[in-house]
């Protein structure tokens, strides 16, 4: 018969929970007073006691041996007018750290937690709060805790060093690590550095190296010139350059028109047009474009997937440059090829404020799923080379809006 009666595998769970939270390890960076605890205890009830009493009995004599120490049971007298007296389990208590830390067995691994604590004390006390807050992520840390804490000093040593992250030259610390803890880096950087070396406009894995004060790896623009009579084009080459995006800000190139795919082999394939470059897009990532003002005066048009997240793309690239148009991405050339779809993995449901109206229309066909069941893709790499061309000349002989 199954019982609710609390065993001792249920008061070990209750501690676990404390540990897995980081309790009981935040007693020891903290002022304490979580102990003594009284845990959570359901005993049989005075009909359960005569109507189940060799149960009741067993399941008290298993609690106390399965506990062993850490945990203090408090018994009471229970009196009923069948079985007379009884001596049962009515309190559970943990009186100290240690006793809990003892039946959970992990007396060494507060052991290695109050090592990495008092190196911290002595080398960075102002990461004190983040021990506290964060001790389990610090025990998976201890092996590296100590290069962790080097690197801290180092750059509050050296603030905004304006050195790609691989030129910290540190004993002990290989050119890669810098770069393979940057997560954990950041937290406790923010801890400790003053805010003139902080650049809190920026803040992710990705922006490490400019929120501190690194050099960073410029952002690189690939285009093609699309037109052999451009100043940029070179005899018998496709006009394919990579620059950086700094560099792309100031290109200033005289063109009207610039198209973005995301595709390389469209890119690469792209149809000459006159008066026009294309890009090799980046997916949702534009950082690259947004500083090249000129692209505001030009015709801007995006080619992407026609799925949800081909939409998603366009949507945001709007937000930074709203006079963009999309290209090949409507009813007629997804209808067109129907014998090329395939299934989009992941699709997004999220509304997007920046479609047109028959771009939103297809939008909605696609996130709800009104063309066919399952999700639908058109990869742009799949459409035919004929449409593209097609509507490259209608789109270079079309007056810009």
């Amino acid at each position: 018969m199954t019982t609710a009666w609390t065993t001792s595998a249920d008061l070990r769970a209750q501690m676990q929970r404390r540990w897995d939270k980081g309790d009981l390890l935040g007693e020891l960076a903290g002022p304490g007073g979580l102990f003594p605890l009284r845990l959570n205890l359901r005993g049989p009830t005075s009909s359960e006691l005569s109507e189940r009493f060799d149960e009741v009995r067993a399941w008290a004599t298993g609690l106390q041996q399965g506990l062993g120490a850490g945990c203090r049971l408090v018994m009471r007298e229970v009196r009923h007018r069948v079985i007379g007296t009884n001596s049962l389990p009515a309190e559970a208590w943990i009186d100290t750290l240690d006793d809990a830390l003892r039946l959970l067995g992990k007396l060494r691994e507060a052991r290695a937690f109050q090592a990495l604590l008092a190196t911290t004390r002595q080398q960075q006390p102002a990461l004190l709060p983040w021990l506290q807050a964060e001790p389990l992520r610090a025990l998976a840390l201890g092996d590296i805790w100590p290069q962790l804490l080097d690197v801290v000093a180092w750059l509050q040593a050296h603030p905004r060093p304006g050195i790609y992250l691989r030129q910290v030259d540190l004993p002990g610390i290989h050119s890669k690590f810098v770069e393979a803890q940057r997560s954990v880096l950041a937290e406790l950087l923010d801890q400790v550095l003053p805010a003139d070396a902080v650049d809190a406009t920026v803040g992710g894995v990705a922006q490490f190296a400019r929120r501190y004060g690194f050099r960073y790896k410029p952002l690189r623009v690939r285009l093609r010139f699309l037109d052999p009579e451009h100043r940029a084009w070179v005899p018998g080459a496709d006009a394919d350059y990579t620059i950086s995006h700094e560099a792309f800000a100031g290109l200033a190139p005289d063109v009207r028109r610039v198209f973005i795919t995301e595709n390389e082999i469209n890119f690469l394939a792209f149809p000459p047009a006159a008066g026009s470059l294309v890009v090799f897009g980046a997916g949702y990532g534009f950082d690259a474009l947004t500083q090249a003002a000129w692209l505001r005066q030009c015709d801007l048009r995006y080619w992407g997937d026609i799925d949800t997240h081909g939409f998603a793309i366009l949507d945001q690239l709007r937000a930074h440059f709203p006079q963009a148009r999309s290209f090949l991405m409507d009813h007629d050339t997804l209808l067109a090829h129907q014998a090329q779809w395939t299934s989009e993995p992941q699709p997004t449901q999220r509304d997007l404020p920046r479609l047109n109206e028959a771009e939103r229309r297809l939008y909605d066909d696609l996130r709800w799923r009104r063309l066919r069941d399952e999700p639908l893709r058109l990869e742009q790499e799949r459409i035919a080379f004929g449409c593209v061309e097609r509507t490259v000349i209608a789109a270079v002989t079309a007056v810009a809006v």
